[in-house]
C-alpha cells in the first residue's frame, strides 16, 4: 500500500494544533541533529600525538681496550707493542765501570756475583730505547738461563766457554761483540777492558736482520700502581760479596720506587741519574764453582725462596723455573702468583751461602 503526498497533507490538517506543533519540533530537531552530524563527519580528523623519538643512545660506548708490555707491564699503544723483541745487553758492574750507561731505562735487570767478587747485570729492553749502553761485558751460563725465559737476544761481549757453547747452538739469539763489530765501539774515555758500549738502535737493527721480529714468553704478573699510605719497609740492605758490591735500596713513597745505592753512595746512571726500580725481587739460590774451578754457577733451575719489596712492603715468596726456556714465576705465601709494579723490575740472585737479605 502507498501513501501519497496528500494523504500526508489531510493527516496533518486532521491533527489538533498541539499535535502539529510536537511534530513541526521533532522535525526540527531531527534536521538539527542531521547537521551536526554532517558537520562534525565532514571535520579532519585529529591524529593522536606521537611520542618523540629519543636520539638518546641507550648504549654505552665499549671501552677501549688496553694493551700492556709483556716485559714491565706499562701500558703501550697497540697490540703489536706488547710482544716487542726483548734485547738484552751484558753490563759490567766493576768500579772502573762505573756509571754505566742505560741501566735506568732497562726494564728488568737480573745481578749476580761473577768472578772475584764482582757483580754484573744483564738489562733486557723492549719499550725503552736508550741512546747509550754499556760498558759491555762477558757473559755467562746463568743468564742466559734467565735471558731464555724472556725469549731475549743477548748482545755481549764473548763469554765463558760454557755459555758461549750454548748460546752458539743456534736455538738462542746471539749477539756477540766479536761478530757483529759494527754494531758497538769503544769508548775513548774508558780503558780496555771497560770500554765497550752500544746503543739500542743498533741493536734493534742487528736483531731485525736476524728475523727476530717478537718475543713470546709468559711475563711477570704486573698490577696497577697503587702508593701505600702506610709503608712498612723504608730500607732494605742486600750483602753480595763486599763493600764495593753490596747494595741498599731507600724507600721513597713520592715515586713509590727504590732509591739504589751501592758501596754506601747513590747508584748512578751516567745520563739518567740514581737508578731507582719500582720492584726489587731478591732470590735466594744455590751458588757454586763450575767444571773449571774458577766460573760461578747458581741453580737458576728449579725452585727456592726470595723476598719481594714494592709498595714500601715486604713479602715473602717462593720462585720457580721449570727450564731455561720458561720463565721465573713468582709465588706469594698463598700460591698465587705475586703482583709488580708496572715499571723497572730488579731481581737479585742472593747466594744461600755468603749472602743475605734484611730490611726495616
Amino acid at each position: 500500500m502507498s501513501i501519497s503526498g496528500m494523504d500526508i497533507l489531510s493527516g496533518f490538517k486532521n491533527l489538533s494544533k498541539k499535535q502539529k506543533m510536537m511534530l513541526i519540533l521533532l522535525g526540527f530537531i531531527i534536521i538539527l541533529t542531521s547537521g551536526f552530524m554532517t558537520f562534525f563527519a565532514l571535520q579532519p580528523k585529529k591524529e593522536a600525538p606521537q611520542k618523540p623519538i629519543s636520539t638518546k643512545n641507550t648504549k654505552k660506548a665499549p671501552k677501549p681496550e688496553k694493551f700492556y708490555a709483556s716485559l714491565s707491564g706499562v701500558q703501550v699503544g697497540s697490540a703489536k707493542e706488547v710482544n716487542k723483541p726483548v734485547i738484552g745487553v751484558m753490563i759490567e758492574n766493576s768500579v772502573p765501570a762505573r756509571p754505566q750507561s742505560g741501566l735506568n731505562q732497562a726494564e728488568v735487570v737480573f745481578e749476580a756475583v761473577a768472578e772475584g767478587g764482582i757483580t754484573r747485570f744483564l738489562a733486557l729492553y723492549q719499550q725503552n730505547q736508550p741512546e747509550l749502553i754499556g760498558p759491555v761485558r762477558s757473559l755467562r751460563g746463568y743468564y742466559l738461563d734467565w735471558a731464555s725465559g724472556f725469549q731475549a737476544s743477548v748482545a755481549h761481549v764473548g763469554g765463558s766457554g760454557d755459555a758461549l757453547a750454548r748460546i752458539r747452538d743456534g736455538n738462542h739469539r746471539d749477539m756477540d761483540q766479536f761478530f757483529n763489530a759494527n754494531s758497538f765501539w769503544r769508548a775513548q774515555d774508558r780503558y780496555t777492558p771497560h770500554n765497550v758500549y752500544t746503543n739500542f738502535t743498533n741493536l734493534s737493527s742487528l736483531n731485525n736482520s736476524k728475523g727476530w721480529s717478537s718475543s713470546n714468553f709468559q711475563g711477570l704478573n704486573y698490577k696497577d700502581e697503587a702508593k701505600n699510605t702506610a709503608p712498612s719497609v723504608s730500607q732494605i740492605q742486600i750483602n753480595l760479596s763486599g763493600h764495593y758490591y753490596n747494595t741498599s735500596y731507600s724507600y721513597n713513597p713520592e715515586c713509590n720506587c727504590y732509591l739504589r745505592n751501592q758501596a754506601g753512595s747513590a747508584h748512578l746512571d751516567r745520563e739518567k741519574g740514581q737508578i731507582q726500580p719500582k720492584n726489587i725481587v731478591a732470590l735466594r739460590v744455590e751458588m757454586g764453582r763450575g767444571a773449571d774451578g774458577y766460573h760461578n754457577v747458581y741453580s737458576t733451575i728449579g725452585s727456592g725462596s726470595g723476598v719481594v719489596f714494592r709498595d714500601g712492603v715486604a713479602e715473602e715468596i717462593t720462585w720457580e723455573k721449570s727450564s731455561e726456556g720458561s720463565n721465573i714465576i713468582l709465588k706469594n705465601q698463598n700460591g698465587q702468583q705475586t703482583k709488580l709494579n708496572r715499571g723497572q723490575t730488579w731481581i737479585v740472585a742472593v747466594p744461600i751461602s755468603g749472602g743475605a737479605i734484611s730490611w726495616q
